[in-house]
């Protein structure tokens, strides 16, 4: 593409912008902050009843949002619900590939094989499914942008979350190559790595036990909120943001920097 024909502006506003998982915590507020930008916002969730008060907000406060229900492990209806959604909306700038899940298993555990199947499942396949189904709108796009949702798990592990860790890991893969395949589009392909943040994810743990392993582990010693890993997401997901593609970027807080 050539260099003058690059679209910079600093605003999302009138983008269209699809984001997985987006009936709870970062996917929700990743939905609000597009929308308080002025972009066109599609949300998709397995979580119903999740999916349509986080839209009805949307709408009472910031305008209109699309919802479709999806579950993420069935790759007919990401295909369908994808395509439904690019169609509803007017095409797809942005995808945001957030939905996930988290559960502890250790190595030897009888759970385990299906524990790892359902993980790599929904937290790695799932995305490139998306991705797939979601390229011929992106394609379409003149500042297309590819935001793959990761973990600072993928940087660094924790013992009975090695399903998850891998799963993570491949999506930091996924992104590397892709931003080098799609690169010639001009399509954009970056990972975000969000740390310890509250959400319901980690709602099972007290608010003790948070505060010590903040202080222990992050700079900021403190949780990290939904909100601050959203605006990193539109932040990279600007039209301004062309030549970043390809980056892994930890939100988290400064656990990957602290060495003690």
């Amino acid at each position: 593409m050539d260099v003058q024909q690059i679209e910079t502006a600093r605003s999302v506003e009138g983008r269209s912008v699809l984001i997985t998982g987006a009936a709870s915590g970062i996917g929700s507020a990743t939905a609000r902050v597009f929308a308080s930008l002025g972009a066109r916002v599609v949300l998709t969730d397995r979580d119903e009843a999740g999916l349509r008060t986080v839209a009805a907000e949307i709408g009472a406060e910031r305008g209109a949002a699309e919802a479709f229900p999806l579950d993420i492990s069935d790759p007919q209806a990401i295909r369908a619900v994808v395509a439904r959604a690019g169609t509803a909306n007017g095409g797809i700038d942005i995808l945001v590939n957030n939905a996930g899940i988290s559960a502890m298993a250790p190595i030897d555990s009888d759970e385990y094989d299906a524990h790892w199947d359902r993980h790599l499942a929904i937290l790695l396949t799932a995305q490139q499914q998306v991705i797939r189904a979601a390229l011929p709108f992106l394609r379409q796009s003149n500042a297309a942008r590819i935001v793959n949702i990761a973990s600072t798990e993928a940087l660094g592990a924790t013992s009975g979350l090695s399903a998850y860790a891998a799963a993570k890991a491949g999506v930091v893969g996924l992104t590397r190559a892709l931003a080098v395949e799609l690169g010639k589009e001009a399509i954009t392909v970056n990972c975000i790595c969000p740390g310890p943040i509250e959400t319901g994810m980690t709602a099972a743990i007290s608010s003790d036990q948070k505060a010590t392993y903040a202080a222990r582990r992050t700079a900021l010693r403190r949780y990290g909120r939904p909100e601050e890993i959203a605006h990193m997401i539109a932040s990279i997901a600007l039209p301004g943001a062309s030549f970043l593609t390809g980056a892994i970027i930890p939100v988290d807080g400064g656990l990957t920097a602290r060495n003690g």
